[in-house]
């Protein structure tokens, strides 16, 4: 199979950034004539819809995070899903949990099923961290935010998983207790949290 120094250049490209959409390639400078004809060649595959990668692609364990970024940048991982990316539960949640504000529409994306939560004011904007994955940036709440969402959405996950959040960013946080005071106020549950607190002090 023939190709030009230009077709080099674009699977480079895509290799650096690991999974891709067009427009993103576009801005590289990969015209979409080209990418697509690396599309039909079967050097570049199709993961889901407008994400792609190249044959081969090494998937970590947080693919399916990188691939819902790359769909969804705005997109903040919460809950059960920022728990598990964070090592704070023995979960293995079949979905993905996003953040949306309220009559944010939810995003579809093929081959994964999403589950949202709907925030509002700082619970929505407060303790959001930035993390490449697979060269995705994705969003995913803090953990010490994260634990204050799992109480506050306790009916929504169950009191279980939340005092397990907690015990585990107790034992892995030594020095995490302001930030957690810090978002147990914007979310409102500094009096739901205490009891729970207090019994693992």
């Amino acid at each position: 199979m023939t190709l030009t120094p230009r077709d080099r250049e674009a699977l480079r490209i895509i290799g650096r950034l690991g999974l891709v959409r067009p427009k993103q390639l576009e801005e590289a400078g990969v015209s979409r004539s080209r990418f697509y004809r690396l599309v039909d060649k079967g050097l570049i595959e199709r993961l889901t819809r407008g994400v792609y990668a190249l044959p081969g692609h090494d998937p970590t364990l947080d693919h399916t995070l990188a691939v819902v970024g790359r769909r969804a940048p705005k997109a903040v991982f919460c809950l059960l899903t920022a728990l598990r990316f964070h090592g704070l539960t023995t979960q293995s949640p079949a979905e993905v949990w996003l953040a949306l504000p309220e009559g944010a529409r939810e995003p579809t994306i093929r081959g994964v099923a999403i589950r949202v939560a709907r925030f509002s004011g700082e619970a929505l904007t407060e303790g959001i961290e930035t993390h490449l994955v697979e060269g995705v940036e994705i969003r995913v709440y803090s953990p010490a935010k994260t634990v204050a969402d799992c109480f506050k959405f306790r009916n929504k996950i169950g009191v279980d998983v939340a005092i397990e959040a907690l015990r585990d960013f107790s034992a892995k946080y030594r020095g995490g207790a302001n930030d957690l005071a810090k978002f147990a106020r914007i979310c409102r549950v500094t009096r739901v949290l205490q009891p729970y607190l207090d019994s693992i002090a």
